[in-house]
């Protein structure tokens, strides 16, 4: 999918969130709607977009299912102007050391969001490797839990003075 930036309509902008969407994401639609609903990411972006457009934040975009191409779109935040971060890794969520550590050298905020509840899921999914370096999860609500995120973290940074 790549990047893609929805900058808040005829709003003065106060902040710029980037959402990143991990492996297996663009499956979104077609990939267990018992667990995921039946959105596709195009849907879910199209929403977000929406919310960002009312409540005056730009949003950019980027999906990838390679691990490495994350972590490198995470490096470049420090050189941006992007003010946080809204992140559903997918599979990464439970093991990727490698985009946990990106997202550690991060100073700006990083919400962690999940459309199923992973807590009520697989073992293997109750635990977040990222989770630690996030400030909080959003997790349980499909594509709620995104619109929760972005959200969260406009707070966050709000209330950080930005």
């Amino acid at each position: 999918m790549g990047k893609t930036r929805v900058p808040a309509a005829a709003k003065e902008t106060v902040m710029r969130i980037l959402i990143l969407h991990g492996v297996n994401l663009n499956m979104f639609g077609r990939r267990d709607p018992v667990h995921y609903g039946s959105a596709t990411l195009e849907e879910i972006n199209a929403r977000l977009a929406a919310l960002a457009e009312e409540i005056g934040v730009d949003l950019d975009f980027f999906q990838t299912n390679h691990e490495g191409a994350m972590v490198e779109r995470i490096h470049r935040i420090p050189d941006e102007t992007i003010d946080g971060v809204v992140i559903n890794a997918g599979a990464w969520t439970h093991y990727s050391y490698a985009v946990m550590d990106a997202l550690a050298l991060l100073d700006v905020p990083v919400v962690e969001t999940h459309m199923s509840n992973i807590h009520a899921r697989e073992a293997f999914r109750r635990h977040s490797v990222l989770s630690g370096v996030c400030a909080g999860t959003v997790a349980g609500f499909g594509v709620t839990s995104y619109l929760l995120g972005l959200r969260a973290v406009c707070a966050l940074v709000a209330e950080a003075g930005k």
